[in-house]
Order: C-alpha cells, then structure tokens, then sequence
C-alpha cells in the first residue's frame, strides 16, 4: 500500500512540476511583416561598378574627357 501510495504522490508532485514549465513558452508570429533592408548593400554595388565603367570610358576616349584645368 505505501508503495504504490508513494509511486502516485511521485507521479503527482512530477506532474505539478511541469506544468508550470509548459506554459512559459509562447510561440507567435509577428503583427508586422519582417523587414529586410538591403539597400545599403546595392548601392555600394552600383557605385563601384560605375566607377570601373567610367575610369574604363575614359582611358578609351581621352579626347572626350580632357583634363581639369590647373588654377594658379
């Protein structure tokens, strides 16, 4: 009688244990779509490889780009 007294209590006290462990966790999904800016990284794309066309421009067209004048 005591064992099975003491097998129930076990089973009782386990089971209290948990539950207040189950009902921590919350899994919701978010109101707001998530956003993912990448904007930053496009641009500085878009730069580099303006800048290599346009050194490339002009090494092939000198005439077309002259210079800048020197001020003194």
């Amino acid at each position: 009688m005591t064992r099975t007294w003491t097998r129930t209590a076990k089973l009782a006290a386990g089971a209290a244990l948990a539950v207040p462990l189950t009902s921590c966790i919350t899994v919701k999904a978010p109101d707001k779509p998530i956003d993912v800016n990448l904007n930053v990284n496009i641009s500085q794309q878009v730069v580099v490889r303006l800048a290599s066309d346009v050194q490339q421009m002009i090494q092939q067209n000198p005439q077309a780009f002259p210079p800048a004048p020197t001020h003194q």
